[in-house]
């Protein structure tokens, strides 16, 4: 029998993205989001949810543009102090060594050391109630070639992403196959119903 856990924001796991914008002075700022994934496909677009009271709610507000920046296992301290303090307080670029880079395609900075980054520009908000929906429409994604497949593609095994585990909060590694999609499943359309 399942218990009932009531509401609450116990989905898991989430992602660990950081959230770029810069400020109204043109300061690179990142935040640690959980709340975020794909929403459509045509065009890409991922979605992303904020508190108002945030600075990068604010700031993405103002420019209309943020980057998504996806952290490796390794630089997961890195990643956690960008959720520990805020840019209203600190230079987390400089406090953590991490580089922020100017985007040629949005108006707002990557992290020149994640694997990973989704370039993005505010395509619609959504006021839901303590949290801000910003879908933004993907512009391009750039990836370091160390964490690529032979053919191209992304490879999520050298990538090594971090999931967060709301209920219990902690990071988790994401990076043993357990089966390939669309097919580990097949062994039930053989199957008469």
């Amino acid at each position: 029998m399942k218990k009932s856990l009531g509401t609450a924001t116990l989905l898991a796991p989430t992602p660990v993205w950081l959230v770029g914008a810069y400020d109204a002075s043109g300061r690179a700022n990142a935040a640690v989001i959980a709340w975020g994934g794909i929403c459509c496909s045509k065009p890409p677009c991922v979605a992303i949810s904020l508190r108002a009271a945030t600075m990068t709610h604010g700031n993405i507000m103002a420019r209309r543009a943020f980057t998504v920046n996806i952290p490796s296992e390794e630089l997961i301290a890195q990643a956690d102090y960008f959720g520990i303090v805020s840019g209203r307080d600190v230079d987390k670029f400089a406090a953590t060594g991490l580089t922020a880079v100017k985007s040629e395609l949005v108006d707002a900075p990557y992290i020149a050391e994640f694997p990973l980054v989704v370039e993005c520009v505010v395509l619609q908000v959504v006021e839901l109630g303590l949290h801000t929906q910003f879908v933004g429409e993907i512009k391009d994604i750039k990836a370091d070639e160390a964490v690529l497949a032979e053919g191209g593609g992304l490879d999520v095994g050298k990538l090594r992403p971090v999931a967060f585990a709301p209920s219990a909060r902690t990071y988790h590694g994401l990076t043993t196959s357990i089966g390939p999609a669309f097919s580990v499943g097949r062994c039930y359309a053989a199957k008469k119903q």
